[in-house]
C-alpha cells in the first residue's frame, strides 16, 4: 500500500473560482486522525468574507453553465468519472486516515460508491425530460441556481458526490463546505476538477466550522441548500434558509428496524442484519440499530447476534484484516458510551462489548461492538441514534407488531425485511413508515431515491429523482 503524498494532507488554500485562492484570518483546523489521535493534516478556517467570494464565484459562473448544452454537461460529469476511478487507491487511503473506516471496505466504499453515483449522472441528465409539451403550454426544467451543499463525516466524498453530481448535471453551480472532521476529500475532489477543465467557479471548496456553514446555509445569493447530518443541525440549517424560503434538502439520519419475520431463516437474517449496523463501525445514517426478531427466537437470535459481533476485528484501519476501525473522534465515542451506559441502567441485557475498551487498542477512538438484548423500543438506546457500533435486539409478536415497532420512530430513513416469502416481505415493507426498505437481501441500487421521512429529512438523492431536486418548473403558455 503506499503512502499519500503530503499535498493531499496539509491544505493552505480554498478552492474558489477554479483557482487555489488564500483564506482569511481565522486560521487553520486540524484534522485528526482517529485511529492514532494525532493530527494527520489541516485545512483553512474560512471567514465569512471567503464564504462570500466563494458564493460569488459560483454565481458568476451560473449563467455560463446553466446554458451549457446538456450534452457538454454530460461530458464533463464523465471527466470526473474516469479521473475519480484513476484515484481510487489515495481515496480510500484518505479517508480511512481521516475518518476510520478500514481500508479494504473504505477502497471498495469511500472511493467505490463516489465513482459509481458518479459514473451514472451522465446517462440520467441525457435521458432526462427538461422540454415537454403539455396540452397548450411548454413544461421546461432549468437549474436552481446556487447550491449550498453542506457534507458529513461519515462517507465524506460519498455524500458530497451526491450532491456534487447532481447539481452539476442539473446546471447549478456549487459552494461545497465539508465537515471539518473529514474533509480532505472534498479538496482531492477539487484536484481533480482542476484536471478535468471544469469551468471555474463551478465548484467552489471552502472548510470551516460551524459559522462558515450558518454563513453559507443563511447566505442571500445562495439559491438552495443540501445538508447532511444531525436533525438539530438540520432543523438550524431549515430556519436559516426559510428566513428567505431558500429550498433545502436534508438527510438527517434514523432508527432503522431490521424486521426479521418468523418464516426468515434467522441463521442468516441475524448476522446480515448485525453486519449491515456495525459498518463503518455504526457511524452509517442507515443502520439497522434495531433488529426485530420473533419473540419464541429471541434467545436463538441473541446468540447469532453474539457470535457476528464478536466475528469482527476491531484495530487499525490501514491493516487489511480489520473489519472495524475506530470511531471519528473523542467526542462520537464519548456519545456512543453514553449511550451504551443508558442502555445498561435502563435494563436491557448487555450481551457483548459494552464500555471498556477493545483488547490491546489503549490508543485510537476505539469501541467494542455491543450487543444489547431484552430491549423495549421505549429505551433510549432504541429511541434514539447512537451512531455507534451498537444493536438492540428487540422482540416481537408477529408482523404487525412488528410493523408497529418499527413505526414507532421519530425517524424513517431505511429499513429491512426478512422473509422466506418474498410477496409477504413486499407487503410488510410497504406498511413501513421509511423511505427506504430492503427487502430479503436487496442491496444498494445508485438509481434508486435515498432519502427518508419524519425527522430523517426532506427531498431526495440518486438517480433522476436526486437531479428533479435541482430543478425549477417552469410552464409557457402558448398561443
Amino acid at each position: 500500500m503506499s503512502d499519500l503524498d503530503p499535498a493531499l494532507l496539509r491544505r493552505e488554500r480554498l478552492f474558489v473560482g477554479g483557482e487555489w485562492v488564500p483564506a482569511g484570518r481565522e486560521g487553520t483546523i486540524d484534522v485528526e486522525e482517529p485511529a492514532t489521535e494525532k493530527v494527520l493534516g489541516s485545512v483553512p478556517a474560512a471567514t465569512a468574507d471567503d464564504v462570500d467570494r466563494a458564493v460569488a464565484a459560483a454565481r458568476a459562473a451560473l449563467p455560463g453553465w446553466a446554458a451549457t448544452p446538456v450534452e457538454d454537461r454530460a461530458d464533463q460529469l464523465g471527466r470526473l468519472t474516469e479521473v475519480l476511478m484513476g484515484r481510487a487507491t489515495d481515496i480510500g487511503l484518505l479517508v480511512a486516515r481521516e475518518m476510520g473506516m478500514p481500508i479494504r471496505t473504505s477502497t471498495l466504499i469511500q472511493a467505490g460508491l463516489p465513482t459509481m453515483v458518479m459514473g451514472t449522472h451522465p446517462a440520467l441528465i441525457r435521458e432526462m425530460v427538461l422540454e415537454e409539451r403539455v396540452g397548450g403550454s411548454l413544461v421546461l426544467r432549468e437549474p436552481l441556481g446556487v447550491v449550498a451543499a453542506i457534507t458529513p463525516w461519515n462517507y465524506p466524498l460519498f455524500q458530497t458526490v451526491n450532491k456534487v453530481a447532481a447539481a452539476l448535471a442539473a446546471g447549478c453551480t456549487v459552494v461545497l463546505k465539508p465537515s471539518e472532521l473529514a474533509p480532505l476529500s472534498a479538496f482531492l475532489l477539487a484536484d481533480l476538477v482542476s484536471e478535468t477543465g471544469l469551468p471555474g467557479g463551478v465548484l467552489n471548496v471552502v472548510s470551516g466550522l460551524g459559522p462558515a456553514g450558518e454563513a453559507l446555509a443563511g447566505h442571500p445569493d445562495v439559491d438552495m441548500v443540501s445538508f447532511t447530518g444531525s436533525v438539530a443541525t438540520g432543523r438550524r440549517v431549515a430556519a436559516l434558509a426559510g428566513e428567505r424560503l431558500t429550498r433545502v434538502a436534508l438527510e438527517l439520519g434514523g432508527k432503522s428496524a431490521a424486521l426479521v419475520l418468523d418464516d426468515a431463516d434467522l441463521a442468516d437474517a441475524v448476522p446480515a442484519a448485525v453486519n449491515q449496523c456495525f459498518l463503518n463501525a455504526g457511524q452509517t445514517c442507515i443502520s439497522w440499530s434495531r433488529v426485530l426478531v420473533p419473540r419464541d427466537r429471541h434467545d436463538e437470535a441473541v446468540d447469532l447476534a453474539r457470535t457476528a459481533a464478536e466475528g469482527f476485528v476491531v484495530g487499525d484501519p490501514l491493516d487489511w484484516e480489520t473489519t472495524m476501525g475506530p470511531l471519528v473522534s473523542a467526542g462520537q465515542r464519548r456519545k456512543v458510551l453514553g449511550h451504551i451506559e443508558a442502555g445498561v441502567a435502563e435494563g436491557a441485557s448487555l450481551v457483548t462489548g459494552g464500555v471498556e475498551r477493545p483488547t490491546g487498542l489503549d490508543t485510537g477512538h476505539y469501541v467494542a461492538p455491543t450487543v444489547f438484548a431484552g430491549v423495549d423500543n421505549a429505551m433510549t438506546i432504541a429511541r434514539e441514534e447512537v451512531f455507534g457500533p451498537v444493536v438492540s435486539i428487540i422482540a416481537h409478536d408477529g408482523d404487525d407488531d412488528a410493523v408497529r415497532i418499527a413505526n414507532d420512530s421519530d425517524y424513517g430513513l431505511h429499513g429491512g425485511v426478512f422473509s422466506s416469502d418474498r410477496q409477504r416481505a413486499l407487503g410488510v415493507a410497504r406498511r413501513l413508515e421509511t423511505g427506504m426498505v430492503d427487502v430479503c437481501g436487496g442491496g444498494f441500487n445508485p438509481l434508486a431515491p435515498w432519502g427518508g421521512w419524519k425527522s430523517s429529512g426532506l427531498g431526495r438523492e440518486l438517480g433522476r429523482f436526486g437531479i428533479d431536486e435541482y430543478l425549477h418548473t417552469k410552464s409557457l403558455q402558448l398561443p
